[in-house]
């Protein structure tokens, strides 16, 4: 690594815009720690939803934010997950990715509380410093002195297809319509809620990662880092 290279990397973007995949391979390359920080609002979801709580009951789904312990840990399966997460010390890596999670998190993540508790512990990690953090605030909220912000966007059809492609792959009952219609209503939410929405920071660089595959987006990002 080179001496100016680049210690905090802060990469947003819409569901399935290939954040994650991106963000993993780009730290492993340069042997950074990986932060998928979506994981961590998604545990919460589905912590709320296996309590029984209604999505709307902000102040009890705030209660669970901070009570749970939520654990994300390099993967133990070759199975596709990015990573392990664990809730309570149960593996919940698969079960977060369910429909209804799909379908509730960004009424969750929208919460004060929520993004509070998520926002104390991600800063936490940045701190450390060496690390590539994903998800829809980072450059503007969780790290905004990050040294490199990234925005990451393709169209509402292409995510919802790359989305449908890992259902297929786990035997889900979605359907491809279900989904375009579900990241249509989670794009619309994110980008219109009054705290932290998704946008991209006003020093970010925007990246399009339609019609290209990871090894051509890893590529343009290891040239805007000078790696």
């Amino acid at each position: 690594m080179m001496a100016d290279s680049p210690k905090t990397i802060a990469i947003d973007g819409p569901a399935a815009s290939g954040k994650s995949s991106i963000g993993k391979e780009l730290a492993n390359i340069l042997g950074y720690l990986f932060l998928d920080t979506g994981l961590m609002y998604r545990a919460v979801t589905w912590a709320a939803l296996n309590q029984n709580i209604k999505m709307s009951d902000e102040k009890k789904v705030n209660e669970v934010a901070h009570q749970i312990k939520i654990e994300i840990k390099p993967t133990s399966h070759k199975d596709d997950r990015q990573c392990d997460v664990f809730v309570d010390n149960q593996d919940v890596s698969w079960l977060i990715r369910s429909q209804k999670v799909n379908d509730n998190v960004s009424q969750i993540s929208a919460y004060a509380g929520v993004r509070e508790a998520m926002t104390t512990q991600q800063r936490l990690f940045g701190k450390q410093g060496n690390i590539v953090m994903v998800g829809r605030d980072i450059g503007t909220v969780v790290l905004p002195d990050a040294d490199i912000k990234i925005f990451l966007e393709a169209s509402v059809e292409e995510r919802a297809q790359r989305r449908y492609k890992e259902v297929l792959e786990h035997k889900g009952p979605e359907t491809y319509q279900e989904i375009l219609a579900s990241m249509k209503r989670r794009d619309e939410i994110d980008s219109q809620r009054s705290l932290a929405p998704l946008k991209p920071a006003k020093d970010a660089i925007i990246i399009s990662t339609d019609n290209k595959n990871k090894e051509q987006v890893i590529q343009e990002i290891l040239r805007l880092i000078k790696i």
